[in-house]
């Protein structure tokens, strides 16, 4: 066998025994089916305010993780490229999470020192 030809038979046996089980994604497929009909059942029960968004968002976020880890192979990597991947989002949600709280006070004191006199 020459050289050439050792290069091109490289990669196929080196993926063999590397498949996931179908299994898995069977299971994961039926795990967003669930999560979604949940998410349709908030609708449906009329849910309303906090509690609506609230189960709306979490459901929202189990489906994109289980996507993440099962479909993008994030759960089978390294644990540092995991967080070179998730941290800077996490961190961007954190600082917006700061923002919103601190909206209220830039508000009221918008409100306070420009408003017309009375």
């Amino acid at each position: 066998m020459t050289q050439a030809s050792a290069r091109q038979t490289a990669p196929a046996t080196a993926h063999e025994g590397q498949a996931h089980p179908i299994r898995l994604y069977l299971v994961c497929w039926g795990l967003l089916f669930v999560l979604s009909l949940a998410s349709y059942m908030v609708d449906y029960a009329q849910l309303q305010g906090l509690l609506r968004w609230g189960l709306i968002l979490l459901f929202m976020a189990l489906k994109a993780g289980l996507i993440i880890a099962v479909f993008m192979h994030m759960a089978w990597e390294r644990l540092a490229l995991v967080y070179a991947i998730l941290l800077p989002p996490l961190a961007a949600i954190v600082f917006m999470g700061i923002m919103i709280a601190e909206s209220g006070y830039t508000l009221e004191a918008r409100e306070t020192h420009f408003s017309a006199p009375e």
